[in-house]
């Protein structure tokens, strides 16, 4: 009998792989088959990495982070029928405006995946004078529509979570600088209908704690939980080789989501296999989406790997709310509501 409860779609499907014997630390764990997706995945691409996936009909869909041979990213679809094992379109995903006139971004990466009732969203970084958040949506992945820019430069790291909250969609950002950002707490808004944004709250800064002491960022949207909603961020630190992307986790309050509940003061995951910390960006393990399926408690973690790669790893929702629980550090600015 699991002692939460996981609010979300059945997906008996969900991909998994057991706990090893005499696993230490977290409890989360790579797949022994990873990288899932290698360099070169599709004509025109080098490397696919930093994207999200999610069930849809008998399979799943996902949209990808496609670095072109030319160096200029964009979004492409993948198809897969057991989440492992992925197809992709050769052409980039065409975006219109609400017209059905062409409206394609300049470049775009990072993105999640995200359904709100009927309507799937898609998020990603982009360039409107500087760096930005890209909203699109679709309700049949052949034909997707941009939306207004939600926020104004500069800005990453956005995510939505999967459904209202007291009536408004809801997204968590990362505020930046036109730089490398040597800066970044987590902020939520709020908005009626996808075009006018409001009600930024402060959810998380960066923590004392090395492995996200420099920023962190939203990772996969969040999973409805009776303990609160399940997140899992980015945490960077700096060494004197770069930067090092790890993998943490929190769980914000159900109803006021810029309230930090838990958050966990160790990584769930770092950089320590070869297509983690090799790569055209080493040392970098970066969550964009879950699958999960609430009957088995499973969860399915996708993660970008070195910018290069597409790693997936395991937990369990009673072990690893557990865990954040029991390595739980909170401040003030984590606890209190957001606005000052």
């Amino acid at each position: 009998m699991s002692k939460y409860k996981m609010i979300a779609p059945a997906v008996p499907n969900v991909p998994w792989q057991e706990k090893p014997e005499g696993l230490k630390g977290a409890p989360v764990w790579r797949y022994t088959e990873n990288p899932i997706i290698g360099r070169n995945p599709v004509e025109g691409v080098a490397r696919i990495f930093n994207s999200a996936v999610m069930p849809y009909g008998d399979g799943f869909i996902g949209v990808f982070r496609g670095e072109q041979t030319n160096g200029i990213p964009y979004i492409y679809l993948g198809r897969s029928n057991d989440a492992i094992h992925w197809e992709f379109d050769k052409e980039k995903i065409h975006f219109v405006d609400q017209n059905g006139k062409e409206f394609m971004p300049v470049y775009a990466y990072d993105p999640r995946l995200v359904k709100i009732e009927d309507t799937y969203y898609i998020i990603w970084c982009q360039d409107f004078y500087g760096a930005s958040i890209g909203l699109a949506k679709t309700t049949d992945f052949k034909t997707f529509v941009r939306l207004e820019n939600p926020f104004i430069p500069f800005n990453r790291n956005a995510v939505l979570f999967p459904r209202k909250i007291n009536g408004n969609y809801v997204m968590l950002s990362r505020p930046s600088d036109s730089g490398h950002t040597p800066f970044g707490d987590i902020f939520l808004s709020e908005s009626p209908d996808m075009t006018y944004w409001g009600k930024h709250r402060h959810v998380m800064g960066k923590g004392s704690e090395w492995w996200e002491s420099v920023k962190i960022g939203g990772g996969a949207a969040p999973i409805e939980t009776s303990e609160g909603w399940l997140l899992f961020y980015h945490g960077v630190s700096g060494t004197c080789n770069g930067f090092v992307y790890s993998i943490g986790g929190a769980i914000l309050d159900i109803d006021n989501p810029s309230v930090v509940k838990y958050r966990c003061e160790t990584f769930l995951l770092t950089p320590e296999e070869w297509y983690e910390e090799r790569g055209f960006v080493p040392n970098v393990c970066f969550p964009c989406a879950t699958i999960h399926d609430p009957e088995s408690g499973k969860i399915a973690i996708y993660y970008g790997a070195a910018d290069s790669y597409v790693g997936l790893a395991f937990t369990k929702l009673d072990e690893i709310i557990d865990y954040i629980k029991e390595h739980s550090v909170v401040t003030e600015s984590d606890t209190e509501i957001g606005i000052r």
